[in-house]
C-alpha cells in the first residue's frame, strides 16, 4: 500500500512540474520577447491591475475550494454546492471590480486603467467556472489534466500575445494574452475533466467545509494581499517604471520558486491529508518534500541570483538594468520557500486551520512592520527587508510542527543544510566568472555563449558535490526519474 502511494506521489509530481515547466517555459518565452517591444510603463500598468484581480481570485481558488480537497470523504453534493457558491462569489465580485475601477483609475491617476480593469475582470468569472474543477483534479490526483489543460492554453496565448505586442497593440497585448490564458485553459480543462456538478446544492455541506475553508481563505488573503501590497505600494510613492523594475526582478525568481514549490505544494496537501492519522508517517512525507525541494529551488536561486547581469542585458536589453540588483535580492528571499510551504502543507494537512491562520495574522504583521519601515528608503531595501521578513518566517512556520509532528526547527535546517551549503559554493564560483570579464563589452553571441558557460559550470559542480558527498535527495531523484522513464516505456510498449 505504500509503494503504491509512493507511486502515486511522484507521477502526480511529474505531471504537476511538467505541467509548471512547460507552461512557465513558454510563458517565459513570451515575456522576454513582449519585454523587447513594451515599454517598462506598459508591464507597470498590468501589474497593477493583476494586483486586483489576483485578490479577488482569493476568494474563489481559496476556502471552500481548499477544503474539498483537506476533505477526505468529499462526494458530488460538496464539490456541487461549492461549484454553485463560487459562481455566485466570482459575479458579485466582478461586478464590484467593474464599479470600482474607475477609482483606482484616479488613486493611480491613470486614465486608461478602467477599461483594462473591466476587461481583464472577467477572468474572476471564468476562475468561477474552473475553482472546483482544480480542486477535485488535486483530490484525485489526477494531475495529469492540468499538464493538458494549461499546455493548450498557454501556448495559444503566447501567440495571441506576440501578434498583438508586434502589431502596435501596446498593454492590450498583455491583457489579452493573460485573457486568452484563462479562458482556453478553463475550456480545455471541462473538456478533459468528467465531472460535472450534480443539481444539487446544501447549505449544511457548505457549513461543515466553511469551518475549515474560512481560516484557510482569510490566511490565503491575508498573504495574497500583503504579497501585493508592495508593487502597490510601490506604485503609489514611486511611478509605474519603478512599479516595472521590481515587477520584473521579482518574475524570474517568483516563476521559477513558484513553479517548484507550488508543484510540490499542490501535490503534497492532498498527500499528507489522506495519511492524516498517521503523524509518524506524515513526518516522514514531510522530511523528504522538504529535502527534494529544497535541492531543486536552492541551486536555482543562488544561479540566477549570480548570472543576473548577463541574464538580464541578454534577455531584457540594456534598458532593464536596473532590475538587476532586485533580482539578485529578490532571489534570496524566495529561497527557504521549502520550509515555508512545507510546514504550512503539514498544519493544513492535519485540520489545523486555526493554526494555519494565526501564522499567517503574525507573519504578516512582522511583514507589514518591515514594510512601513523600508518603503521611504526606496525600492532596493524593501526588497532587502523581505529577505529578513522570510528569515523570521522560517521560526514561525516551523514552531507548530514540533508539537504537531515533532519535526523540530533543527530537524529541518539539518535537512537542507546540504544543498544550501553547495549551492552557496556553486553560486560562488559562477558569480565570479561573471566579474572576470567585461560583460558590456560582449555582442549578443558571446553574451549567450557566456551565459550558457555559466550555468553549465553551476550546473557541474552542484551535480558533482551531490555525487561526491553522496546526498540523499540527488540519489532519490535520479532514482525517481530512471523508473518514471521506465514506467512511460513500458506504457507505449503495451
Amino acid at each position: 500500500m505504500e509503494k503504491d502511494s509512493k507511486s502515486k506521489i511522484m507521477s502526480s509530481l511529474f505531471w504537476k512540474f511538467a505541467e509548471r515547466i512547460g507552461a512557465q517555459g513558454v510563458n517565459l518565452i513570451v515575456s522576454i520577447v513582449l519585454a523587447r517591444i513594451l515599454a517598462p510603463e506598459d508591464y507597470g500598468a498590468v501589474a497593477l491591475i493583476t494586483i486586483f484581480i489576483a485578490i479577488c481570485n482569493v476568494f474563489i481558488e481559496n476556502g471552500l475550494s481548499t477544503a474539498l480537497i483537506q476533505k477526505k470523504d468529499a462526494d458530488d453534493l460538496d464539490f456541487s454546492s461549492v461549484f454553485y457558491c463560487n459562481i455566485l462569489i466570482s459575479t458579485i465580485l466582478y461586478i464590484i471590480i467593474f464599479f470600482t475601477s474607475p477609482l483606482i483609475a484616479k488613486f493611480y491617476e491613470i486614465p486608461e486603467l478602467t477599461a483594462l480593469i473591466r476587461v481583464l475582470g472577467i477572468s474572476i468569472l471564468i476562475a468561477g467556472l474552473k475553482s472546483v474543477q482544480n480542486a477535485y483534479v488535486s483530490r484525485k490526483m489526477i494531475f495529469k489534466k492540468f499538464f493538458i489543460s494549461t499546455s493548450v492554453g498557454t501556448i495559444g496565448s503566447a501567440f495571441v500575445g506576440i501578434w498583438m505586442a508586434y502589431h502596435g497593440y501596446g498593454v492590450w497585448a498583455l491583457v489579452t494574452q493573460q485573457l486568452f490564458n484563462t479562458t482556453v485553459d478553463t475550456l480545455m480543462l471541462w473538456i478533459t475533466v468528467k465531472w460535472r456538478p450534480i443539481w444539487a446544492f446544501s447549505i449544511e455541506r457548505l457549513k461543515k467545509l466553511f469551518k475549515f475553508g474560512w481560516k484557510m481563505l482569510c490566511s490565503a488573503l491575508l498573504d495574497r494581499i500583503y504579497n501585493e501590497l508592495y508593487e502597490l505600494v510601490i506604485g503609489k510613492i514611486y511611478n509605474s517604471e519603478s512599479l516595472a523594475y521590481y515587477n520584473k526582478g521579482n518574475q524570474f525568481p517568483s516563476i521559477v520558486a513558484e513553479n517548484i514549490n507550488g508543484s510540490i505544494s499542490s501535490v503534497m496537501l492532498p498527500a499528507l491529508s489522506n495519511e492524516q492519522e498517521d503523524k509518524e508517517k506524515v513526518k516522514r512525507m514531510m522530511s523528504r518534500s522538504m529535502k527534494l525541494s529544497s535541492f531543486i529551488l536552492f541551486p536555482m536561486m543562488v544561479g540566477l541570483a549570480a548570472v543576473a547581469e548577463v541574464f538580464v542585458i541578454l534577455v531584457l536589453t540594456d534598458k532593464w538594468l536596473q532590475a538587476v540588483p532586485l533580482m539578485q535580492l529578490l532571489c534570496f528571499s524566495y529561497i527557504f520557500w521549502p520550509i515555508h510551504t512545507v510546514n504550512l502543507q503539514a498544519i493544513s494537512a492535519m485540520g489545523r486551520s486555526d493554526i494555519y491562520l494565526k501564522l499567517e495574522v503574525i507573519k504578516k504583521v512582522v511583514g507589514i512592520v518591515a514594510l512601513l519601515i523600508s518603503c521611504p528608503f526606496g525600492v532596493t531595501v524593501m526588497a532587502i527587508m523581505k529577505i529578513i521578513t522570510s528569515i523570521i518566517s522560517i521560526f514561525i512556520n516551523a514552531y507548530p510542527n514540533k508539537k504537531l509532528l515533532n519535526y523540530t526547527l533543527k530537524e529541518q535546517f539539518k535537512d537542507i543544510l546540504p544543498a544550501f551549503s553547495i549551492s552557496l559554493v556553486m553560486g560562488a564560483i559562477v558569480f565570479i566568472m561573471g566579474k572576470i570579464i567585461n560583460i558590456a563589452s560582449l555582442s549578443p553571441i558571446k553574451l549567450l555563449l557566456y551565459l550558457i558557460l555559466q550555468v553549465g559550470v553551476g550546473a557541474v559542480v552542484y551535480i558533482g558535490l551531490a555525487y561526491v558527498f553522496k546526498f540523499e535527495s540527488f540519489t532519490y531523484l535520479i532514482n525517481s526519474i530512471k523508473s518514471k522513464l521506465r514506467n512511460i516505456a513500458v506504457d507505449k510498449t503495451e
